[in-house]
């Protein structure tokens, strides 16, 4: 009989101290893999149906529960097996990183919560050039043509998890420049080439960049428009004439189309007062005088 006690007694004990854990991905996730969470007790024979899923709000610096949904590329699916929880997450991107925990509603739970798991989402994204002295946003096209003596100095950027690593490569020449900025003082026949800027991950090798541009330099009797820089002052300059027409144009018509609104309108035509009314007319309103005067 006693030993009976003893036996429940242990039993109730490793019940009562079973610890909740959270399992993740143990290996390097990209932007687009797919990621599962799972949720389980340390002692297998514990009832999982009152554990959930919480992520950490960065917004709104609290917890949140993490509702089943599926839409796009949000979804989250939630299946619960035999002995554990299992979240699946098909395309992982940057706002799925966590923190995540596992958290049960149990009464008897010592341990209401896991520890909170959080996983790194690796990504670069394209590589863009942009030139000194111009927005980013008008690019560098992949032929760049200058004067000599011209300055050139490029520049490379990417959106990266981690700060990457650029390089600066000279097709045909053995220097590697370990910088984002590629900078020709006085640009000569001599610097023409191919050049490619390499951005490389520190963690994820795979996702490495590149992105390639050809310098040329163009002959001294050259005209001013040939150049690269020419030709956007030339596209910069013709977009502003056409905008300038238009609105002349439109300025003109809205003009004309007032005035012609206005010359159609012409004096009311009164019919009623093109002749007298009498008292005594049909027209006119009975009256029991008989004056034949006109009223008008």
């Amino acid at each position: 009989m006693k030993l009976l006690l003893v036996v429940a007694l242990l039993a109730l004990i490793k019940a009562s101290y079973a610890t909740l854990l959270i399992k993740g991905p143990s290996q390097p996730v990209l932007e687009g893999d797919s990621v599962t969470l799972e949720c389980l007790y340390s002692d297998s024979e514990q009832n999982i149906s009152q554990v959930h899923f919480e992520v950490f709000s960065r917004y709104m610096q609290s917890w949140r529960t993490v509702y089943e949904r599926s839409w796009c590329f949000f979804s989250m699916l939630t299946e619960r097996k035999d002995n554990s929880l299992v979240l699946s997450i098909p395309h992982a991107a940057r706002y799925s990183e966590g923190p995540y925990r596992c958290v049960s509603t149990a009464e008897n739970a010592t341990e209401d919560s896991s520890e909170p798991l959080a996983f790194k989402v690796h990504y670069m994204g394209e590589l863009s050039l942009s030139r000194e002295g111009y927005s980013k946003y008008l690019g560098v096209p992949q032929e760049l043509k200058v004067h000599p003596g011209d300055d050139v100095v490029l520049k490379c950027s990417a959106s990266s998890s981690e700060k990457p690593s650029y390089f600066w490569h000279q097709e045909g020449s053995d220097w590697i420049l370990p910088s984002s900025t590629l900078t020709l003082r006085k640009a000569s026949v001599a610097d023409e080439g191919q050049y490619t800027c390499m951005a490389e991950h520190p963690s994820v090798e795979s996702l490495s960049k590149k992105r390639s541009v050809r310098i040329t330099v163009l002959p001294e009797d050259a005209p001013w428009f040939e150049s690269s820089n020419g030709r956007l002052i030339l596209m910069t300059s013709a977009a502003g004439v056409a905008l300038l027409v238009f609105i002349l144009s439109m300025s003109v018509f809205l003009c004309r189309r007032a005035k012609q609104t206005n010359t159609s309108k012409g004096p009311i035509d009164d019919h009623s007062q093109k002749k007298p009314i009498y008292k005594g007319s049909s027209e006119s309103l009975p009256s029991a005088c008989g004056d034949k005067q006109p009223l008008v």
